[in-house]
């Protein structure tokens, strides 16, 4: 299984599948990561810790921990 975590920077990938319970896959709804959505990896912080992505055409920033839960093909 392949996550959005293993992603390098400068690739394009599909989300397959969110994983997680309630409150942490909802969160990640509401960020508009949903199944079938296409997410560019920007870039990554010098620690590793947020990520930078462009999602339906806006920039967000999420954490490795949150990049686990979403499964990618």
């Amino acid at each position: 299984m392949k996550t959005l975590k293993d992603v390098p920077v400068g690739e394009t990938v599909t989300v397959k599948k969110l994983h997680g319970d309630g409150a942490i896959k909802r969160r990640i709804m509401d960020m508009g990561i949903t199944k079938g959505v296409e997410i560019y990896v920007r870039k990554v912080a010098p620690l590793g810790d947020p990520m930078e992505l462009n999602v339906r055409g806006y920039e967000l920033s999420v954490r490795k921990s949150e990049a686990e839960e979403i499964e990618v093909q």
